[in-house]
């Protein structure tokens, strides 16, 4: 189920969340939560049935090594278990994210012709997959334990973090379940709930969805793009991306606040970063940390000399690459961030520093840049709009430019139809603009909350923006992190 359809916002979300305070309310705590369960499970289940039994026996395998793992006290047999349940996940992920895309290298190295799989990659797998191997690693360092089925099952499917994170440890959230306050109707966390949702929701429907015309015309309808067409299209998607994913977890954190339940913040303005180390502090934090903890500082971190660490950079950023995709391409945009965080440490390390304006400019455009590769289909599609970028495609200029720069013609630089390869043009270059100022100056949704206060501006402002995202839903897209 997808958080901007009629049907969660107008059935599942409210009929959850009145049965779940009405079962509270009764002192039916093991029922109420019960209720979620079962509600997130259906929540999973609404794209397509066949995949509930995956992630229950995932959740049961889990849970069995979890609960097994803090009740034994030798340490050789703990590891033992650790190394299965690690193992055993990324197995599981692996068959149903990459089968397809070994067989297609391999028949490409030796000449074979292995038929292909065509598996449908299950939604949420790789998100619930890294949260139980975060809890697997964290119950061995006795960070965690559940003996609770029931509880268990909550922090694995709770639905607002379930399909596309963040990415959670059972300590951020399960001691919320527990408190006897949060089991009562919270009137300010609803209204903070409703604001947050309805800004994501305006995010998703209204401005992500509107660059994602011009991006799938760049990307995928286009032949060949000018200068200007190439950056219209990389930058379309750069914005796509941000209000997509940032709605997404608007919504997250919205729906969540409505339950009295506080997700860990995932988005931070990122494109405000003025370096790539800062951008990865602010984008996707909860995968960020989890790529941290558990491969970054494992691999050796900063604690074995400066070559051992460009190695563990490297390492983690590869694998987050080939985390997000299957593909070659996902590999290069990891390799791409892992040698920009490469270069940022030697950088800082020699003492060198730039202008913050330059600075940002920098990492705007070196994010901008390997968001080609992230988004590309193939090699060639990523081609295409990279030759386009860097003018190999030549430059075209409105026609009423002429008069006041005809002289550039001597430069090879032509006059005619702006944008004439790119469909849904209109306002593209304003849109662009308005939303660039806009993610460098605005405050974000997580400072707007900090500020919230339930007055009738307010008010007047959620419902606004709310009714006229709802108006705008004729066309239920999923989020791009679902691809995932």
């Amino acid at each position: 189920m997808l958080f901007n359809s009629h049907e969660y916002i107008f059935i599942f979300l409210p009929l959850t969340l009145i049965l779940y305070f009405i079962l509270n309310r009764y002192r039916m705590t093991i029922a109420s939560r019960a209720w979620l369960v079962v509600m997130s499970l259906l929540f999973y289940s609404w794209w397509d049935v066949k995949y509930l039994p995956l992630i229950l026996c995932s959740m049961m395998f889990n849970y069995s090594l979890g609960t097994a793992i803090s009740r034994y006290g030798e340490e050789g047999r703990k590891k033992l278990l650790l190394v299965i349940g690690i193992v055993g996940n990324v197995l599981l992920l692996g068959y149903y994210k990459y089968t397809d895309f070994m067989i297609m290298n391999i028949n490409w190295l030796f000449g074979t012709d292995i038929g292909l799989k065509r598996i449908v990659l299950p939604l949420g797998i790789s998100f619930f997959t890294f949260t139980q191997i975060a809890y697997l690693v964290d119950a061995y360092k006795a960070k965690a334990r559940e003996y609770d089925l029931l509880n268990y099952a909550l922090f694995v499917t709770y639905f607002p973090h379930l399909l596309a994170g963040p990415i959670i440890h059972h300590k951020e959230m399960m001691p919320q379940f527990e408190s006897m306050r949060n089991k009562l109707l919270n009137y300010r966390n609803l209204a903070v709930g409703i604001f947050l949702f309805s800004i994501g929701l305006f995010k998703k429907v209204v401005i992500a969805d509107k660059f994602a015309l011009w991006a799938n015309a760049g990307f995928d309808g286009s032949q060949s793009l000018t200068m200007m067409e190439a950056w219209a299209t990389s930058l379309s998607y750069t914005f796509q991306l941000y209000f997509d994913f940032s709605g997404y977890t608007d919504m997250a954190l919205g729906s969540s606040y409505m339950f009295n339940i506080k997700l860990p913040i995932n988005f931070h303005s990122p494109y405000k970063a003025l370096d790539i180390q800062d951008f990865w502090r602010r984008w996707h934090m909860t995968l960020s940390r989890f790529l941290r903890e558990y491969i970054y500082i494992p691999l050796g971190g900063n604690r074995y000399g400066d070559n051992r660490m460009y190695m563990a950079l490297m390492a983690t950023f590869l694998i987050g690459g080939i985390w997000h995709g299957a593909g070659w391409t996902f590999v290069f945009w990891g390799f791409l961030h892992g040698a920009g965080i490469v270069i940022h440490r030697i950088w800082k390390k020699h003492g060198l520093s730039m202008p913050k304006a330059l600075a940002w400019i920098v990492t705007f455009n070196f994010v901008n840049i390997a968001w080609v590769f992230f988004r590309a289909k193939s090699w060639e599609d990523a081609m295409k709009v990279l030759s386009g970028m860097f003018g190999m495609n030549g430059i075209v200029l409105p026609h009423n430019m002429e008069k006041y720069l005809g002289w550039l013609g001597e430069y090879g630089i032509k006059f005619g139809s702006w944008m004439g390869n790119m469909s849904y043009r209109k306002n593209l270059e304003s849109y662009i603009i308005f939303f660039l100022i806009f993610c460098i100056t605005m405050p974000n949704s997580n400072e707007l909350v900090e500020k919230f206060k339930p007055d009738w501006k307010r008010a007047v402002f959620t419902i606004v923006i709310a009714l006229y995202a709802i108006f705008n839903m004729v066309r239920v897209s999923e989020f791009l992190y679902f691809n995932f």
